[in-house]
């Protein structure tokens, strides 16, 4: 037997160091080679880190929420004679997994040939390591999970659907006995003063990090707008009533794509990236669209690029693949990065207005707010009409006041009159 010293590889782009998300295995713990053994998070992905070599865990190096240098001791492994002297990899995963989001696929999997503990024990289980983190929290052994994705691959409503069997009561084999009524249970509450300790790492960790530079560095400045949205309303009910059946409706967040592209070509500074290293502004003629997207893990942004080339009916649907894309961590590192401008929405819970924070390094953000219907004064009566507030945020160092106001009253106009918006000049 020898020791296999395995250490941080390098993950690539410039990489130096990863933060510890969560270890797959513990010292006493028999691995294959190719088997998961940490997933760890850089500033540009995070990356299921797989075994060199076959062996038993002899010890590991830095628990979830540490940081590890390139080049620096993991994992010790025991391994037969000879294995010592095999290469350490690069990740696959490294390679493939996006900015921001869970990792790849898997590079390899191990099919158990004997129902044996051992065999068990080592059956690779193709799933996103936001997954095996919520299995680990609940207990559950992802080898008992059927999966429906490619090569069997574990997605999001599988977990769901295994969680909500093993949550069903298990029917009785007997009749039972009469029992007398059951006397009222003392409350289970929390007890008062309680607290729960939740360390801040992986994906959560960026995204704070992220937030708290953007609003430390960037003077933003707020701007909120009411809109009066009865024709876009009207125009949408209309579009939607003429789609087959099972085709997603279209929702507010293509139209303002098309009307901020067309907005954006008199407003070329709101479209655009602020290099800090090199102190300059770049404008972008294209418009790459950010869509901040909710997911299990946290806020992403994915991004329609390109969308000036693109038809209301390509753009929602561009928009709705990016964003499912996210949060099942599918999507490619291309895909959640290069964004000039982005918008936002709460949905259903987009209250009345909100102070969006901007996605360093753009330069401006447009947020979303709820529709809904109240009376208002048209040509001096009252009328019920559809309205909704566009709450947005610009660096104030690079866009002013005025051309900050100015343009939101451009978008005002195209979403007032959507038809304005589909007109060529």
């Amino acid at each position: 037997m020898s020791r296999y010293v395995f250490k941080l590889p390098d993950l690539g782009e410039g990489t130096v160091e990863a933060e510890i998300v969560g270890w797959r295995v513990k010292p006493g713990d028999t691995v294959s080679e190719d088997d998961v053994l940490v997933e760890v998070m850089t500033e540009k992905a995070a990356v299921e880190v797989p075994s060199p070599v076959s062996g038993r865990v002899v010890s590991t190096t830095g628990a979830p929420g540490d940081m590890v240098p390139v080049g620096a001791e993991l994992i010790v492994l025991e391994t037969e004679a000879g294995a010592a002297t095999a290469p350490t990899p690069v990740p696959a995963a490294a390679r493939a997994a996006p900015a921001g989001n869970g990792a790849a696929p898997p590079t390899a999997a191990t099919a158990a040939s004997a129902v044996t503990a051992s065999a068990l024990r080592n059956t690779r289980v193709a799933t996103s390591p936001a997954i095996r983190r919520r299995a680990h929290e609940a207990g559950i052994d992802l080898r008992q999970v059927a999966g429906s994705g490619p090569n069997g691959r574990i997605v999001p409503k599988d977990l769901e659907a295994y969680v909500a069997r093993r949550a069903q009561p298990t029917p009785l084999r007997s009749t039972p006995k009469a029992v007398p009524a059951a006397r009222p249970s003392e409350p289970r509450g929390v007890p008062a003063g309680a607290t729960e300790e939740i360390k801040i790492i992986g994906l959560r960790r960026v995204i704070a990090q992220r937030m708290s530079e953007a609003k430390r560095n960037i003077p933003h400045f707020a701007y909120v707008e009411e809109l009066d949205v009865t024709e876009l309303e009207s125009l949408r009910r209309h579009l939607n009533g003429r789609l087959p059946a099972g085709v997603a409706p279209l929702t507010y967040l293509p139209f303002l794509g098309v009307a901020l592209v067309r907005v954006l070509r008199d407003f070329p500074q709101c479209n655009a990236h602020y290099d800090a290293q090199r102190g300059v502004i770049v404008r972008y003629t294209a418009v790459h669209l950010g869509v901040a997207t909710q997911t299990p893990d946290g806020l992403k942004v994915p991004v329609v690029h390109d969308a000036q080339g693109r038809t209301l009916w390509e753009l929602a649907a561009e928009m709705r693949r990016v964003s499912e894309a996210a949060r099942t961590n599918k999507a490619k590192r291309e895909e959640l990065s290069g964004s000039t401008i982005t918008i936002t929405s709460l949905g259903k819970l987009g209250g009345i207005a909100s102070t969006p924070i901007i996605n360093a390094p753009e330069v401006a953000i447009i947020g979303v707010n709820r529709a809904l219907e109240r009376p208002v004064v048209v040509d001096g009566a009252i009328a019920i009409r559809r309205t909704m507030n566009l709450s947005s945020s610009f660096d104030h160092r690079f866009v002013d006041g005025y051309d900050a106001a100015a343009m939101i009253q451009a978008l005002k106009e195209c979403l007032e009159h959507p038809a304005t918006m589909f007109m060529e000049g």
